[in-house]
């Protein structure tokens, strides 16, 4: 069975897009946690996977790294992962690349936690431009393919790279269109987005360095985490 090396829900969305990916699809896999600030642990990992970096996924003697190229590994096993329609698949595969690639004010103000509730302290110029490349992207999908998925009917790739973002726009209440709000409630309510969420909160570690990265953009106001 495949293996998925992720960090603390919590705080890891690169680690929660193949996850995601993976239970809703019911794609089999364990999962190893490697805890962020645990030095020891994370040693052992670079054994592992030499980029010291999460996700990874192990099969067999297949090391694939990044959560690009284990969506697309995953695709050559599991057509699913993609929508059918060669031009719902053209898209989510164009937004899942920008999504991976882009939104660095978007990922520098709002660090995902999933337990927390914030307010940001400035909306800058860079970060209202992201969150409108976000809710525009999220109409035209919408739009495009009918729903009520990115990319159609059925829960596919694109929705698991925009997954983090539906943390992070619950974590600092962003301002989105009608339609978008919409999908992000879906998003949220999709099974295993929910189980992740529940664990998240139920994880005892914090990592100094995210949580400081959190208070130096934004006030909390709420905190849902098992303390």
């Amino acid at each position: 069975m495949m293996i998925l090396h992720i960090a603390n829900k919590n705080y890891s969305s690169w680690s929660l897009r193949p996850w995601v990916l993976m239970k809703e699809l019911d794609i089999p896999f364990t999962e190893e946690f490697h805890p962020f600030g645990k030095q020891a642990n994370w040693d052992d990992y670079k054994k592992v996977n030499p980029a010291g970096l999460v996700p990874c996924l192990i099969d067999n003697e297949l090391l694939i790294w990044d959560s690009l190229a284990i969506i697309e590994f995953l695709a050559e096993q599991y057509p699913q992962v993609w929508p059918n329609d060669q031009k719902a698949r053209a898209w989510a595969r164009s937004a899942s690349a920008e999504m991976h690639s882009g939104f660095s004010a978007l990922r520098t103000a709002c660090s995902m936690s999933c337990g927390l509730r914030a307010t940001l302290h400035d909306m800058t110029p860079a970060l209202l431009k992201d969150i409108k490349r976000i809710d525009d992207i999220w109409q035209e999908g919408l739009q495009k393919f009918s729903g009520p998925f990115l990319a159609g009917s059925q829960f596919t790739a694109v929705d698991a790279f925009y997954a983090p973002v539906a943390f992070r726009i619950q974590t600092y209440s962003l301002d989105l269109s009608p339609i978008s709000s919409a999908y992000l409630q879906r998003l949220l309510a999709v099974p295993a987005m929910q189980l992740w969420y529940e664990q998240a909160l139920q994880e005892k570690d914090r990592e100094e360095n995210h949580e400081a990265e959190i208070e130096s953009f934004a006030t909390t106001t709420a905190d849902f985490r098992n303390i």
